[in-house]
């Protein structure tokens, strides 16, 4: 896939496609640094430790049934599956899918200001392994 407008991406949470709710979302992966460096090294060694993962995706506000509020608010306090892909099309290797579980520790079902756009934002850390589906 060659650069692209990032105008298409498909957001599934807990089995409800949000995607055309969807304003933002962010998939943040790292490794823990571990330094291994000992004696008589004159740089410090590093390797990679424990992997973690989490999402952050912003929504406008909607309170309609299967829309965001109705899907995210029940979620609160368990673990859910968070599948993201960066187009709506189908899965391959130039539009993978990653997906995995989350721990729902938040929901803001509101929090703007007078005149803005009614908008819902979580962030939430993974709770197991993330995969990336290519087929």
């Amino acid at each position: 896939m060659a650069s692209f407008a990032f105008i298409d991406c498909r957001v599934e949470i807990n089995s409800v496609v949000l995607s055309a709710f969807a304003r933002s979302a962010t998939l943040k992966v790292e490794a823990a640094e571990l330094d291994d460096t000992a004696f008589g090294d004159t740089f410090h060694s590093r390797i990679g430790g424990l992997k973690d993962w989490s999402v952050d995706i912003e929504f406008n506000s909607d309170f309609a049934a299967s829309a965001v509020d109705a899907t995210l608010w029940p979620l609160l306090g368990t673990t859910t599956t968070v599948k993201i892909r960066a187009t709506s099309a189908a899965i391959s290797s130039t539009n993978p899918e990653y997906s995995g579980t989350v721990l729902v520790k938040e929901v803001n079902p509101m929090g703007n200001s007078v005149g803005d756009l009614a908008t819902v934002s979580v962030s939430w850390p993974g709770a197991g392994t993330l995969s990336r589906a290519t087929a």
